[in-house]
């Protein structure tokens, strides 16, 4: 199971495993009261894109479609994310304000379709399934 959650917010037993996944530490926030378990920054917007975006809602569009250009490098840590969730519980946790325009959101969509393919049986074997069913 994959969540977000911000920093700020208090960690609880629920969260599972956090991994933060901005480039920048949370600012005011401590190491002990952020209760991060990993720190993913490869897997963050490159500081250029940050610096662009701006958490500028009227950017979102194009933001989502850049970020997702760049996770296709990181192709790997996106994977690794989702094996992970697909046995346990993980929580994104990420220092951005605006909880619906921030790089966690795209991460977590990218997550998720992973996830998916993951779940999905190879090519071909429902058909041969059902094949052998019907004989």
């Amino acid at each position: 199971m994959l969540q977000l959650k911000r920093a700020y917010e208090p960690a609880s037993s629920s969260d599972g495993k956090r991994i933060l996944v901005d480039r920048l530490w949370p600012r005011g926030l401590s190491r002990k009261k952020a209760a991060i378990d990993e720190w993913l920054k490869d897997v963050a917007p490159s500081a250029a894109l940050r610096r662009w975006f701006g958490h500028d809602p009227a950017k979102w569009a194009e933001f989502r479609r850049r970020y997702r250009h760049e996770l296709t490098a990181n192709r790997d840590i996106v994977c690794a994310i989702a094996r992970l969730a697909s046995r346990r519980r993980v929580t994104l946790v990420f220092s951005a304000r605006d909880e619906l325009h921030n790089d966690a959101v795209v991460l977590a969509a990218a997550v998720r379709v992973q996830m998916k393919r993951a779940a999905r049986p190879p090519r071909g074997t429902a058909r041969r399934t059902r094949a052998k069913r019907a004989r």
